[in-house]
């Protein structure tokens, strides 16, 4: 029974995520995660996963260093959220019913979170990156100080 129900929920994440591959939200994200719920029962997905893993992080270092890309995502994310709600207010959209309009709820305000995300790992790299060299626990690098040669 447990097999089944693993194998239920990977397939319809692994499947949603793929329809997002085309249609605006975070694809490769859902693909990795109904590939990582797969993998825990079947070896054959431990593959797929580790490309649709590197896909997922290149997309958010992707958005984490381009301010643009990063605006651009946050605008699709609101007017994937906006549609869902006049969908569910009342507004007739061509193509949506209520689960659309859930899922597009749902997309844009994890695509949202993606964004934040990546803008503050971009944030916390660079910080790193210009912290002082030869201080213990600054986490910049630690070199050994040059001796001084008077």
């Amino acid at each position: 029974m447990k097999t089944v129900v693993i194998a239920v929920l990977g397939g319809l994440l692994t499947l949603a995520g793929i329809c997002l591959l085309v249609l605006p939200g975070p694809g490769f994200v859902l693909v990795a995660a109904g590939l990582a719920v797969l993998a825990t029962r079947f070896p054959w997905a431990a593959k797929p996963l580790d490309y649709a893993k590197e896909k997922a992080q290149e997309g958010v270092e992707e958005v984490g260093k381009s301010p643009l890309r990063a605006a651009g995502a946050v605008l699709a994310a609101l007017a994937l959220v906006v549609f869902g709600v006049l969908a569910l207010i009342g507004v007739d959209l061509p193509f949506v019913n209520a689960f659309t309009a859930v899922v597009l709820i749902i997309s844009g305000l994890f695509l949202v979170g993606t964004v934040v995300f990546a803008r503050h790992e971009e944030h916390e790299q660079e910080a790193k990156a210009h912290r002082p060299a030869g201080v213990p626990g600054s986490g910049g690098a630690y070199r050994a100080a040059a001796p001084d040669r008077d």
